[in-house]
């Protein structure tokens, strides 16, 4: 610490409940992002409004709730019991207040803090909430948190519940919009959660009947499916379990009290030990644990009385008690898939033989890929403590908090000049880089095996910590950042066939991106603008006026390092890689990666005569 610094009174400060949340908005909905990212801080923000209309549906007030998401404006309205008008500004407002205190009227609340909506109103420009109840309605606008406007006790005839409008602030979450797919995937875990609920989105139903099975029946086609999916359903629990055909590692959705738990916790660590458990006393058996779950593909969800997150944002349980007195979760939920799935198995033969004969192909494959694999591990370890192919992140190294998981990010690059670049101008912290030699190799149709005989796959999947399941994934966010020609347009179609063929759970939880970086940079000697598309380019034209500068940049390794220190640090731009649900990956893989058909043909000469035809327009201004 420098001699001449002072700590006197005058450093002291104290914030109001605004001023902390704006000031540490990480501490109370995780990271910010732009909305590329399905955990990032503007569904955060959504996810807090609805949880408190989707607790007014548990405690039996309220069968729909609607959503409207226009632009960067989001209304949510519910038809519950409505917020006591007396205390419309405070339960928004001020902090430590709510309802969900009280447990005999929130039993199994997801939001026990009172913290959630005072968080959305703290970090929106526009806030506004409106109650109604007992024929009369109060409502108060906020902006940036400030109080700028109540209207109370008018006499309406509008329907109780509650509404909310937020528009989140553009300073804070910078360029952000909202994508569709990731509200809609949010709302579908809803409704499996709470069979009977009608969530609107925009005019679009999302309702299910059957709760954890529909989750499962959405996720994996019938086709893909070893047998029809295990659903058994207890007081406080219910789970579903089927095995893939088409995927090799272990693929699981577990909640709590409705909560997604993205990062499992002490329920998931209790479903996982509780079908290894009653599978090897049913088949009395002492299976290999990896053996019985490889592509198994479970969900599970569990209600606790007053749960304890390891976060505010609630992607891990970390409570050991089921509260009151109820045993603990592990003997909860072990107890329960002992005694449920071990019938199941007695009544239905032909599961239970499908299941064993599973099983027992696992282990032939373990046991053939053992000597392999053993000297994949030993070759993985090497390049690492090397530094050949990865250039790790201080999270990883132990030098930073684990806490930060959110933000952790894996850069897959090619060629020594993109790699350099990327790997001078990260967040050491956070962002790691991992170097392709080369073209990776087309793994359509391959076994498993040839991730452990080739060093590229073989060392990547090291990186991820993938082997067996993605549960203890490494890094939050999986990024291809290849060259936008054609040579780089190949290399992360063969990345994304590697996750395809052998980790579609990656791409289905959403942890892959493609890196978008500026095609142009637009300059005059006082300022200087970075051009994602040609749109862009033409407005910074406009803007800049009188002939400004204009450079091309035709790979990543011609962008300095000071240059893409930009790219990949707040305003980082991210396209997420999604599944088309109304095609099998197999079907997927097959047009994308397999023997040419005329309809590949054609799509591929469609869109490189759409590629050509604006480069030779972009070059011809740029004459």
């Amino acid at each position: 610490m420098s001699q001449n610094s002072t700590y006197t009174e005058d450093n002291i400060r104290s914030l109001d409940w605004k001023e902390h949340i704006r000031m540490r908005p990480g501490m109370y909905i995780g990271k910010l992002g732009d909305g590329s990212s399905a955990d990032d801080g503007i569904y955060i923000l959504l996810k807090e409004v609805l949880d408190n209309s989707i607790d007014e549906y548990v405690m039996g007030a309220g069968k729909t709730i609607k959503i409207s998401i226009q632009n960067s404006k989001v209304i949510v309205r519910d038809y519950g019991r409505g917020i006591p008008l007396g205390k419309v500004v405070d339960v928004v407002s001020k902090m430590n207040t709510g309802g969900k205190y009280d447990t005999k009227a929130f039993k199994k609340a997801v939001g026990l803090n009172g913290v959630g909506t005072k968080a959305v109103n703290a970090l929106s420009e526009y806030f506004r909430v409106e109650s109604t109840r007992d024929n009369k309605s109060v409502s108060a606008e906020f902006e940036y948190g400030v109080l700028k406007g109540k209207e109370g006790l008018d006499e309406t005839s509008r329907k109780r519940g509650t509404k909310v409008t937020f528009i989140p602030d553009v300073k804070i979450f910078k360029n952000y919009s909202y994508r569709l797919e990731y509200v809609e995937k949010m709302l579908r875990n809803y409704v499996y959660l709470n069979p009977g609920l009608t969530i609107v989105l925009n005019g679009k139903k999302f309702y299910s009947e059957n709760g954890l099975k529909d989750l499962l029946s959405d996720n994996i086609r019938t086709d893909e499916r070893l047998f029809p999916i295990i659903h058994l359903k207890g007081e406080d629990i219910e789970v579903a379990i089927t095995y893939s055909k088409v995927q090799y590692s272990e693929e699981y959705h577990s909640f709590v009290n409705g909560q997604h738990t993205t990062q499992g916790g002490t329920h998931l660590g209790a479903f996982k030990e509780a079908i290894v458990r009653t599978i090897r006393d049913y088949y009395g058996k002492q299976y290999d644990p990896g053996d019985i779950r490889k592509s198994i593909v479970g969900a599970v969800s569990i209600k606790v009385m007053e749960p304890v997150f390891e976060s505010q944002t609630k992607t891990k349980l970390g409570s050991t008690d089921m509260g009151g007195e109820l045993p603990t979760v592990r003997t909860y939920v072990v107890d329960f898939v002992k005694r449920r799935l071990d019938n199941f198995l007695h009544k239905n033969p032909n599961v239970s033989e499908s299941l064993q004969k599973k099983i027992l192909q696992a282990e032939k494959e373990r046991k053939d890929l053992s000597g392999i694999r053993k000297l994949a591990r030993e070759r993985a370890k090497k390049a690492s403590l090397h530094n050949k192919k990865l250039r790790d992140c201080r999270i990883h190294l132990g030098d930073t908090k684990k806490e930060n998981y959110l933000d952790t990010t894996l850069f897959i690059t090619e060629g020594d000049s993109a790699s350099g670049s990327i790997t001078k101008s990260r967040d050491v912290n956070t962002q790691a880089v991992f170097s392709l030699k080369g073209k990776p190799l087309n793994c359509y149709g391959l076994t498993k095996k040839i991730v452990y005989e080739n060093e590229e796959f073989n060392l990547l999947q090291a990186a991820l910590n993938i082997e067996d399941s993605i549960e203890d994934l490494r890094y939050n966010n999986i990024v291809i950042a290849t060259d936008a020609d054609v040579d780089g347009m190949h290399i992360r179609l063969l990345i994304i066939t590697f996750f395809l063929q052998f980790f579609p759970e990656i791409i289905r939880e959403g942890h892959l991106y493609i890196l978008q970086t500026p095609l142009f940079r637009v300059r005059n000697k006082k300022e200087t603008i970075y051009c994602y598309s040609e749109e862009e380019r033409r407005n910074a034209i406009k803007k800049l006026g009188r002939k400004p500068e204009i450079t091309r940049f035709k790979g990543l390794g011609e962008i300095s390092p000071d240059e893409f220190k930009h790219f990949i640090g707040d305003d980082i731009r991210l396209d997420p890689v999604m599944l088309d649900k109304s095609k099998t990956i197999d079907e997927i893989l097959k047009f994308y990666m397999g023997k040419n058909t005329p309809d590949r043909q054609e799509f591929i000469i469609d869109n490189l005569r759409q590629e050509v035809d604006l480069v030779e327009e972009i070059e011809a201004e740029l004459q």
